[in-house]
């Protein structure tokens, strides 16, 4: 009846232990011996739950990580040495450092059994990961709960629940890591099993107590055998090496096709960088500026008093009321070093924010997070340019692709590389020529040189291809839309899946000539209704509830106002009827073709980016309040905009669905 203590239990940070000394000694001697006595024992078995963290969402949080140079130092010598993933933050991922540690914990030989973010299994990130993990042990179970909440659609339902309900949105995975040095097995045996699709997080529970454990799934186990790139999972088609690399930053590949590309831009605060309404992005700039410069000279009059201030200080004593500002890591680090901000920094042009849906954005290199290469494709407010945008490595949507004219933010295609039609530079000044500027004869009026982003070398290939000698070649238009038409191609799209998750598209060559102008064609077609999208006919939509004319005497502003609450389809669940749409209170448009429904692209259909993206919506942390009939109004001149736009898309869609069957009987290998 009486509480026993356990002695084994300890209070410490785990990860520090092998960082730094006890620091609360003094305080808990008897935690500290135990302390001792643990790091000198061997350990055999590691079992829990570690967090999963990699890193504060916002810098307002002031939340960051503790940092564990030793452990993150094993991190670097392993997982990140033998990833080629360019971006390795999520190698930072508390449970990524807890399965290094317990690796190299165990010694020799011993077991480990997790439950963690089941990312690692196909992160693009993680492939140095797998292939130590392949190397460290003599044998790997996986059990696969599923319950990735971050995708959509159809992929959303098969995941089903999530083992930890609401608690997380990310995938789970229960895993057992065995070192045994007396194993038989040539390398690491790798057992995997997969849940299943639709199951409730009851359902997988109940399941997973009926295994009670491994032996639970003897004959049910899938051996996996890792591909060269480490792949465990979606392994990729290796006949896509074969095909023409579309750009490559890093020079590995000699044969690519375009001479640069960039990410879409990255603002890290779009709540303040993005509007609706100028006026309304003006002066949320100007206001987010002016409370800037405040704190920047109250903190080095009130606080530090002149002296310069690190990063931690900043941190410990900025004010992070969200409704003020919107901090970032590199913004903090401008006030550390006294450096102001002026609103002149930077300047408002529009952007092509999600597909289909165009607002102004503040484009400036100190309050946007990432520019990338940008101002290569976009470097003035009139600079012409295609660009095509696709989806990039590891995004958890499937490929597409979206042919754009304006700057695209990261996410208009998750996490979007693009590839420019035109590269943008300003011409190198040198002995023979001191003032090179605006009124050279290269350079435009802005003062910049144009050149096509297509390289020469790729034009030559593909006229070689199709067998053309000394006789015409192609040209780079006819090249960049034959890449757009690719792009749709289904069964390229079906047969190199796994490898469009995991790297940049690569083109393949035509069979013939006909075959390549036929895609080329194709390409510029559908190119042309992506980018012109406002100006195409509009489908003949009939009306349910409402129509074009305002009744009982309403203004148009009134009459055609989206909301707050974005427009939707009657009825819930499976059950919503896609043939309606309410518009708003007073308008129901019917008569949808259920095909203008296979248009997808970035994860949903392109009717649903309208539906989704005009409406009133206020930022939860901000109170900023983003208005898409101020764009109706105040950049259109048109109330009715957002109905128009629906009725415009569902033509593009419509039209892009009759233009991708063409292209179904096409295959490439």
């Amino acid at each position: 009846d009486e509480y026993e203590r356990f002695p084994g239990i300890i209070l410490t940070d785990t990860f520090e232990m092998q960082d730094s000394e006890d620091m609360i000694a003094d305080i808990l001697p008897e935690n500290s011996e135990q302390r001792k006595r643990q790091k000198e024992a061997q350990i055999r078995v590691i079992v829990g739950n570690p967090p999963w963290s990699a890193g504060q969402k916002d810098e307002n949080d002031a939340a960051q990580n503790q940092s564990y140079p030793v452990l993150n130092g094993r991190i670097e010598q392993s997982y990140a040495r033998y990833s080629t993933a360019k971006l390795k933050i999520s190698l930072r991922d508390s449970y990524i450092l807890a399965i290094r540690w317990a690796s190299d914990r165990i010694g020799k030989s011993g077991v480990i059994g997790v439950v963690t973010n089941a990312g690692w299994l196909e992160g693009n990130a993680m492939d140095g990961m797998r292939k130590c993990l392949a190397e460290e042990f003599s044998s790997v179970y996986v059990l696969n709960l599923r319950g990735n909440a971050r995708t959509q659609g159809d992929k959303r339902r098969a995941e089903g629940g999530n083992a930890f309900g609401a608690g997380s949105r990310a995938p789970v995975a229960v895993t057992l890591f065995v070192r045994n040095p007396e194993s038989t097995d040539k390398g690491c045996r790798i057992l995997y099993h997969d849940i299943g699709d639709y199951l409730s997080r009851e359902e997988k529970l109940d399941k997973v107590k009926g295994f009670r454990g491994i032996d639970g799934l003897a004959g049910q186990w899938t051996e996996i055998k890792p591909d060269t790139h480490h792949d465990w999972l979606n392994q990729r088609d290796a006949g896509f090496e074969k095909f023409m690399v579309l750009g490559d930053k890093r020079g590995r590949s000699e044969d690519v096709i375009f001479k640069n590309y960039s990410q879409g831009v990255k603002t890290n605060r779009d709540a303040w960088c993005y509007n609706y309404s100028e006026a309304a992005l003006r002066w949320n700039i100007q206001a987010m500026i002016r409370f800037y410069e405040s704190e920047r000279q109250r903190l080095q009059e009130e606080v530090f008093m002149g002296r310069r201030l690190t990063s931690n200080e900043v941190t410990r004593f900025v004010n992070n009321d969200p409704t003020k500002i919107s901090w970032t890591k590199d913004l903090k680090d401008d006030l550390a070093r006294n450096k102001e901000l002026s609103v002149q920094e930077g300047r408002i042009t529009t952007a092509q924010y999600r597909p289909f849906n165009r607002q102004h954005l503040y484009h400036s290199r100190r309050l946007n997070q990432s520019i990338y290469r940008i101002p290569q494709l976009f470097p003035y407010e009139a600079s012409e340019n295609l660009v095509i945008s696709v989806v990039s490595r590891g995004a958890t949507v499937a490929f597409s692709c979206l042919l754009v004219a304006q700057i695209p933010d990261l996410e208009c295609i998750s996490k979007g590389q693009c590839f420019p039609r035109w590269l943008y530079s300003k011409p190198k000044k040198n002995n023979d020529d001191l003032f090179v500027d605006v009124g050279h004869p290269n350079t435009d009026p802005h003062g910049y040189m144009r050149e096509s982003a297509i390289k020469e070398e790729a034009l030559q290939v593909f006229t070689e291809k199709m067998g053309g000698g000394g006789g015409d070649s192609i040209t780079a238009d006819d090249l960049f839309y034959y890449i757009y038409g690719v792009l749709h191609v289904p069964s390229y799209r079906e047969k190199y899946t796994a490898n469009l998750r995991k790297e940049l598209p690569r083109i393949p060559f035509p069979k013939d000539a006909q075959e390549f102008y036929f895609l080329a064609e194709a390409g510029r077609k559908l190119g042309e209704l992506h980018v012109n999208y406002e100006d195409v006919k509009e489908y003949p939509i009939t009306f349910e509830e409402g129509g074009w004319e305002p009744a009982n005497g309403r203004s148009p502003e009134a009459w055609f106002k989206v909301e707050d609450r974005p427009m939707r389809h009657p009825g819930k669940g499976r059950q919503k009827d896609q043939s309606r749409i309410i518009y708003n209170g007073q308008i129901t448009v019917q008569g949808i073709p259920e095909e203008a429904y296979d248009y997808m692209v970035n994860g949903k259909s392109a009717i649903a980016w309208v539906m989704e993206r005009q409406r009133v919506k206020t930022d939860k942390k901000s109170q900023i309040v983003n208005d898409a009939n101020r764009f109706a109004i105040e950049t259109m001149g048109d109330p009715a905009y957002p109905l128009r736009l629906l009725a415009k898309v569902i033509t593009v869609s419509l039209e892009t669905v009759k233009i991708v069957e063409t292209l179904r009987e096409i295959e490439f290998s």
